[in-house]
């Protein structure tokens, strides 16, 4: 069964598809505010509020996405929430002036990618399927780490890596297939949600879940735009627009592998219209989650999983998926109720979910053939990308400038951010790649 982007399912169906696409992304859209507070030493008051607002702009960012707006959306499931390539620029920045600076700056930098959706057009030359297909690559292999940590007990746990948490989220794992291979009809449909669900009520009954954090939890969250001001200083621009930039890059992968596991076209005019709408309503959405004091949002790649499992790709289950995201950030009580969710539980699902996307980017890579170029194109893009994303410190000295300058200092922060991701460094060099060895009748006749 296969429910397309045009369908639209029952009531029931929609609401159950749509707690599927929103645990699988929860613990994405609260972490940067989460890492952010941190490390501004934030009260447990404004932490919670960042964490309520990212759910709120995300839900409300959704729906601009996936509705579309005229030329605003891709009008694909498409769901936003927050990159992490911004998370260490708003620690900079706001050491530097407070949340006040972040998210001026976030605001003041955001139209650069509405600028670049109007310029997609040479996307046909820049991203075919070859170079689009080496990033939803690159973007599920390096997804797939964090899977694999969640599943061994996640970042920081004492007790890293023991055979407990593999049980628990390989009991998930094994849900999760037994149900999606075996099952029938709408049990098929559901069978994240019901892995995740006989994970989360084991690890509940074995006494794997604290409570407290529920007890604590407040019950309803007012959003307040522009709570905490704006603010803007020259210094931090460049490698504001220069993360907006490699985010961008990010997008078209997204969208790219939203449209393949969704069985829309991956080429031509139809599939330029997303992505140009897609990348615009980034832009416009990360203007509307700053003044809701949310950090930038862009698309996200793990609902892509979720679609070429579960075979549900409609737009009205994006919908309910923005509902849910908007009724956790006002209701964080119940937000609390998924945030105890052990990471096992979690990694049990999003290790094969993650391996989706992968699958889905080689599914489009090699959508005009396996031919020599694509193969040479595919695996130094592969080699590059990942050998950053394996070995960050690799690139870490690449800007070696000391001095007081600030411009030389603000440039040598953009570097580093470009050369630092893997995504950007795979995105550039398939880009280059394919431009430098043009595809020849031998290549073809191969295919």
């Amino acid at each position: 069964m296969f429910i397309g982007l045009d369908d639209k399912p029952g009531v029931g169906l929609t609401l159950l598809c749509g707690i599927q696409h929103t645990l699988a992304m929860f613990v994405g859209i609260i972490t940067p505010p989460l890492i952010i507070a941190g490390s501004l030493d934030l009260s447990l008051a404004d932490t919670g509020f960042l964490i309520s607002m990212a759910l709120f702009t995300s839900g409300l960012t959704t729906f601009i996405q996936v509705r579309r707006f005229g030329p605003l959306g891709s009008g694909l499931l498409s769901v936003q929430g927050t990159s992490f390539t911004f998370v260490p620029l708003a620690i900079q920045s706001g050491l530097t002036g407070g949340l006040a600076l972040v998210f001026g700056l976030s605001i003041a930098t955001a139209p650069l990618q509405m600028v670049l959706s109007r310029c997609l057009g040479l996307a046909r030359r820049l991203f075919p399927p070859i170079v689009t297909g080496a990033v939803v690559t690159l973007i599920g292999m390096s997804l797939i780490r964090v899977g694999m940590r969640d599943l061994a007990g996640g970042v920081g746990a004492e007790d890293f890596g023991h055979p407990r948490h593999f049980a628990l989220g390989g009991f998930v794992l094994i849900c999760i297939l037994a149900v999606n291979r075996f099952g029938r009809g709408l049990a098929t449909t559901l069978s994240i949600a019901i892995g995740l669900t006989a994970g989360y009520l084991l690890a509940a009954g074995i006494g794997r879940i604290d409570f407290s954090a529920v007890a604590d939890a407040g019950w309803l969250t007012t959003p307040q735009p522009l709570r905490y001001g704006l603010s803007f200083e020259a210094i931090f621009l460049i490698p504001w627009l220069i993360a907006y930039f490699v985010t961008t890059l990010e997008s078209i992968g997204d969208l790219t592998a939203t449209s393949q596991v969704s069985k829309q076209p991956v080429q031509g005019p139809v599939f330029l219209r997303r992505i140009k709408g897609g990348v615009l309503a980034d832009g416009f959405n990360s203007i509307v989650a700053g003044l809701f004091n949310a950090m930038p949002n862009t698309t996200f790649s793990q609902n892509n999983g979720v679609i070429g499992l579960t075979g549900v790709a409609s737009r009205r289950v994006g919908f309910a998926v923005a509902g849910w995201l908007i009724l956790l950030g006002l209701f964080p009580k119940f937000a609390a109720l998924i945030s105890v969710m052990p990471k096992p539980v979690l990694g049990g699902a999003t290790v094969i979910l993650f391996a989706m996307v992968a699958v889905a980017g080689l599914r489009i890579a090699f959508r005009e053939g396996l031919t020599l170029r694509n193969e040479l194109i595919l695996a130094v893009t592969l080699a590059m990308g990942m050998g950053v994303i394996m070995v960050p410190d690799a690139t870490a000295h690449l800007a070696v400038y000391e001095g007081e300058n600030e411009f030389l200092q603000s440039a040598q922060a953009s570097l580093q951010i470009v050369a630092q991701s893997g995504l950007a460094i795979g995105a550039i060099t398939a880009s280059i790649l394919n431009l430098v060895f043009p595809s020849t009748t031998s290549d073809n006749q191969r295919a």
